[in-house]
């Protein structure tokens, strides 16, 4: 045998066991989540164990700070738990878990917007304010402004503007398609151009 043919073998015995390695951690999750139905604390225990990094990881990616990312984790086994009987087993539970934490980021990003906690301009996209609006709090405006769109243009502007969150990930965490985001995102930009436009025009200016 090769060098070459060994390599390739050697790479297709790899992946054989890493998808058996998957395989059999999700029957495990399944059989925890059997016993966790029935009242068994500890092993839902474990499956926070074994999934504990994969939702603080995510809730990071949503949250962008590490206290709320623990905050929106600890919530989402949390939510979890309450809603385990609805658990079918028609997916793995790592993916349902996925979409269990993204709503609860999303929700959490929803509340704080309407609490004015969040800014809309990302740090690492610093805009110079348009000629003759040097005197305003432009982020302050437009984040009055964002307020005025639907609520899910709303959300999407937030998360990708604020949080950084990439279209993949608001995509799941929404349930929709990638492209229907694509064509929501482009009408809410050009909506909250507008709205931007009229509310500087009302407060006097030219």
């Amino acid at each position: 045998m090769t060098t070459r043919s060994a390599a390739i073998w050697a790479s297709a015995d790899e992946s054989s066991a890493a998808d058996t390695a998957k395989a059999d951690a999700a029957y495990n999750d399944l059989e925890l989540v059997v016993k966790a139905k029935d009242g068994d604390t500890e092993a839902f225990g474990e499956l926070v164990s074994h999934h504990q990094q994969m939702v603080y990881n995510l809730a990071y990616r949503f949250m962008k700070d590490p206290l709320l990312a623990e905050d929106a984790a600890q919530e989402s086994f949390i939510k979890a738990f309450r809603l385990l009987a609805g658990f079918r087993g028609d997916c793995h539970f790592s993916t349902w878990m996925y979409r269990v934490t993204a709503s609860v980021c999303l929700s959490e990003l929803e509340r704080r917007k309407k609490r004015a906690e969040v800014e809309l301009l990302p740090a690492h996209e610093k805009r110079e304010a348009p000629a003759g609006f040097d005197k305003l709090d432009v982020p302050d405006m437009m984040r009055q402004c964002v307020h005025k769109l639907p609520r899910r243009y709303a959300n999407i502007v937030t998360l990708y503007y604020l949080k950084e969150v990439p279209y993949e990930d608001i995509a799941r965490g929404m349930r929709i398609p990638i492209g229907t985001l694509k064509t929501w995102m482009y009408r809410a930009r050009a909506q909250l151009r507008n709205i931007l436009e009229r509310e500087f025009k009302l407060h006097g200016l030219p």
